[in-house]
């Protein structure tokens, strides 16, 4: 029996973007209103955690009111022929709302919180709010558990492992301009075919070899790759 192939995909604002996620990369850096710096920075959240909980317990109830997209159900499809290992930089959950298996987050998740004085105690909100008030076991103030602006990415070293053994590479919706999610292509080997999905083409170092543009949206940019992968497995 042939062995599977593995795909890993980093995928970015853009494949959201069509579920109606906003993005705030286009928008002058403002996000619902706010200064991305207010909302998405520990400086803001000493500064005002109650706008900063606000913020988040209204993008968790947005997210409950989407759905996945083409691009998202496409993706399952490639488990069904490859070992397939989605890199998102997003915090939401269609990925595994689709049915994906395999997903790591960069940036956090939206869902769930964590303890300010002990980072390995998280909790599953689900779409709920978060509320002044609402302690950890250790009777610390529960924060959004979302890697903000001048924060470590715990699991970038976890994704670059997992760029290093692809054979496959893929990215959608990303402007590989958000570090250091966009040096995670410098892990990919230079032999390994590299699809990337965009409809304004991202600006990517020449010296990657074996680039392959898709000038899509990420529903049907994805969907056309996905088709023609699994006619190749």
């Amino acid at each position: 029996m042939k062995e599977k192939k593995k795909i890993v995909v980093l995928t970015g604002a853009g494949i959201s973007a069509e579920s109606g996620i906003k993005t705030f990369r286009g928008a002058g850096g403002l996000w619902e209103g706010h200064d991305i710096m207010e909302v998405a920075s520990p400086d803001g959240w000493r500064r005002n955690p109650e706008l900063v909980l606000e913020f988040y317990n209204i993008r968790r109830k947005q997210l409950a009111e989407v759905q996945p997209n083409l691009a998202h159900t496409s993706l399952v499809r490639l488990e069904e022929k490859y070992i397939v290992k989605i890199i998102t930089q997003n915090v939401d959950d269609l990925h595994e709302r689709a049915g994906s298996k395999n997903v790591l987050h960069l940036h956090g998740e939206l869902k769930k919180v964590r303890s300010q004085v002990d980072p390995s105690i998280i909790v599953d909100i689900g779409y709920g709010e978060l509320k002044l008030g609402d302690l950890c076991p250790r009777d610390s103030q529960l924060r959004p558990h979302i890697v903000w602006f001048g924060e470590m990415v715990p699991l970038i070293e976890d994704a670059a492992d997992e760029c290093v053994t692809a054979d496959i590479f893929i990215v959608i919706g990303t402007s590989m301009v958000v570090y250091p999610a966009a040096g995670l292509i410098s892990y990919v080997s230079g032999n390994v075919p590299k699809y990337i999905i965009d409809p304004e083409k991202p600006a990517i170092h020449s010296e990657y070899s074996n680039l392959n543009f898709i000038v899509e949206k990420g529903s049907t940019g994805t969907k056309s790759l996905v088709d023609k992968l699994l006619s190749e497995a």
